[in-house]
């Protein structure tokens, strides 16, 4: 009997958002996306060890200084991690550079050519490789830049509408809206009394809305659902370009049988039209956007305590070798 996992591939790309090998084995996804915190994960699995150790010999070769074999074990292990997911999957792969780059353009912009040129190296073809940047106004102007050197980019963090046009207009490849967490800050403005079902999750109506703008207008930027609470949004937004899921919820839907129709159809009646924004405009709308400011700025934060949990466990294990 068909699962609703295999229905749900029908209408949409699926991506695991994990860095879990035999879990991507078992279900099959079409994409994978990675953030430090999963990177982070992975690494705690001795089936990861022999990457993490090669990334440490590797970086040794390269520098004596300790601070740069540090740097260089991380984007080494980025790339050991994701050219060994990429040999499960047929499509594409996030990898997120280092989040304390956020709010700097030019150094954005040359981790990432840095990341891409390790993955060409090894015979990995940038068409393969998503670059993970937060939505910031300077991580989109990194993204802008790197589209045009085809470098294709998944901007991720993205809770607003000014946002999700900065980065169409930017012509990234594809975002990624935080359907749960936007369902989260709802939720704990209204002191959890408003109760909301799935044809009013603020989370979901976000990511309709985006979805409508991006097809009215002709955006070619695709859409990412991603940070899902319950199975019901994730139904409710099949027909999404993209989905990824955490193997919590990729469990639940293969171990169900509902049919799954394309529930995210073009509105045209619901769009308002976008205009050029600028960094002032941005800046402006960012400010005055307690969700959007609030929840980039933790999300931002939790990626770098990540990165910096990732780095003492190199740091540690340097001193092994």
């Amino acid at each position: 009997m068909t699962n609703t996992l295999s229905f749900l591939k029908k209408n949409s790309k699926i991506a695991a958002d994990t860095a879990d090998i035999n879990i991507i084995k078992f279900y099959k996804p079409e994409d994978v996306t990675t953030n430090p915190s999963l990177i982070l994960l992975a690494i705690k699995n001795k089936q990861y060890e022999h990457l993490l150790d090669e990334a440490i010999l590797w970086a040794k070769k390269k520098t004596n200084s300790y601070s740069q074999q540090i740097i260089d074990s991380c984007d080494k292990l980025l790339v050991n991690i994701g050219s060994n997911i990429l040999k499960y999957i047929p499509g594409k792969i996030s990898i997120e550079i280092d989040a304390r780059l956020s709010y700097n353009t030019s150094d954005s912009v040359n981790k990432a050519r840095h990341i891409i040129n390790l993955y060409n190296r090894i015979g990995i073809k940038n068409e393969r490789i998503l670059i993970k940047l937060a939505s910031t106004w300077e991580g989109i102007r990194a993204a802008e830049q790197l589209e045009k050197e085809g470098i294709h980019c998944n901007l991720t963090l993205v809770f607003s509408l000014h946002q999700a046009y900065a980065c169409a207009e930017a012509g990234v490849f594809i975002v990624s809206p935080f359907v749960g967490r936007i369902f989260d800050w709802y939720q704990k403005q209204n002191n959890k009394f408003k109760k909301y079902d799935i044809n009013n999750d603020p989370g979901v109506l976000f990511l309709m809305n985006v979805f409508n703008i991006y097809k009215k207008y002709h955006f070619k930027t695709n859409l990412m659902g991603a940070s899902f609470r319950n199975m019901d949004e994730i139904l409710q937004l099949s027909g999404c370009d993209y989905l990824t899921i955490p193997p919590y919820f990729l469990k639940k839907l293969s171990l169900i049988s509902k049919k799954v129709t394309c529930n995210l159809k073009f509105n045209e009646q619901c769009c308002q039209k976008p205009v050029p924004i600028t960094k002032l405009e941005f800046d402006l709308k960012h400010r005055t956007d307690q969700l959007a400011s609030n929840q980039l700025k933790i999300g931002i934060y939790n990626f770098i305590r990540d990165q910096e949990k990732l780095e003492k466990i190199i740091s540690q294990r340097l001193s092994l070798f």
